[in-house]
Protein backbone atom coordinates (compact mmCIF):
# COMPACT_ATOMS: atom_id res chain seq x y z
CA UNK A 1 0.00 0.00 0.00
CA UNK A 2 1.89 3.02 -1.18
CA UNK A 3 -0.17 5.51 1.04
CA UNK A 4 0.81 3.78 4.31
CA UNK A 5 4.58 3.96 3.38
CA UNK A 6 4.79 7.05 2.07
CA UNK A 7 2.70 8.01 5.35
CA UNK A 8 5.01 6.14 7.87
CA UNK A 9 8.14 6.63 6.06
CA UNK A 10 7.66 10.77 6.24
CA UNK A 11 6.66 10.95 9.72
CA UNK A 12 9.85 8.40 10.48
CA UNK A 13 12.28 11.04 8.87
CA UNK A 14 10.46 13.82 10.95
CA UNK A 15 10.93 11.63 14.41
CA UNK A 16 14.37 10.86 13.04
CA UNK A 17 15.30 15.06 12.77
CA UNK A 18 13.32 15.30 16.07
CA UNK A 19 15.04 12.99 17.94
CA UNK A 20 18.25 14.85 16.62
CA UNK A 21 17.14 18.20 17.77
CA UNK A 22 15.92 16.49 21.14
CA UNK A 23 18.69 14.64 21.97
CA UNK A 24 15.97 12.02 23.05
CA UNK A 25 16.70 8.13 20.75
CA UNK A 26 13.62 6.65 22.56
CA UNK A 27 11.19 9.52 20.88
CA UNK A 28 10.13 6.78 17.63
CA UNK A 29 9.16 4.37 20.44
CA UNK A 30 6.29 7.08 22.15
CA UNK A 31 5.19 8.43 18.47
CA UNK A 32 4.66 4.41 17.57
CA UNK A 33 2.71 3.94 20.26
CA UNK A 34 0.28 6.73 19.64
CA UNK A 35 -0.07 5.74 15.84
CA UNK A 36 -0.20 2.06 17.57
CA UNK A 37 -3.79 3.08 19.00
CA UNK A 38 -5.69 4.23 16.28
CA UNK A 39 -3.28 2.38 13.12
CA UNK A 40 -1.54 -0.84 13.77
CA UNK A 41 -0.68 -0.78 10.42
CA UNK A 42 0.57 2.65 10.39
CA UNK A 43 2.45 2.10 13.33
CA UNK A 44 4.17 -1.13 11.78
CA UNK A 45 5.75 0.69 8.79
CA UNK A 46 6.61 3.54 10.76
CA UNK A 47 9.03 1.05 13.29
CA UNK A 48 9.91 -0.54 10.23
CA UNK A 49 10.77 2.85 8.45
CA UNK A 50 12.40 4.09 11.79
CA UNK A 51 14.75 0.76 12.59
CA UNK A 52 15.85 1.08 8.72
CA UNK A 53 16.78 4.89 9.64
CA UNK A 54 18.48 3.89 12.80
CA UNK A 55 20.48 0.76 11.36
CA UNK A 56 21.42 3.29 8.40
CA UNK A 57 22.49 5.84 10.67
CA UNK A 58 24.60 2.94 12.85
CA UNK A 59 26.46 1.58 9.23
CA UNK A 60 27.11 5.09 8.50
CA UNK A 61 28.70 6.22 11.50
CA UNK A 62 31.14 2.86 11.90
CA UNK A 63 32.04 2.99 8.30
CA UNK A 64 33.16 6.54 8.76
CA UNK A 65 34.84 5.90 12.11
CA UNK A 66 36.91 2.83 10.06
CA UNK A 67 37.82 5.39 7.30
CA UNK A 68 39.05 7.76 9.72
CA UNK A 69 41.30 5.32 11.30
CA UNK A 70 42.39 3.34 8.31
CA UNK A 71 43.43 7.19 6.43
CA UNK A 72 45.22 7.79 9.95
CA UNK A 73 47.12 4.53 9.83
CA UNK A 74 47.75 4.83 6.17
CA UNK A 75 49.05 8.31 6.74
CA UNK A 76 51.25 7.34 9.81
CA UNK A 77 52.86 4.81 7.40
CA UNK A 78 53.82 7.18 4.75
CA UNK A 79 55.46 9.70 7.25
Amino acid sequence: MALLDELADALAADTMAAMAELGDDRLYMDVGKVIGTSSPSLQEAFMTSCRLRLSEQRGRAYLEQVLRQRRAEAESQGE
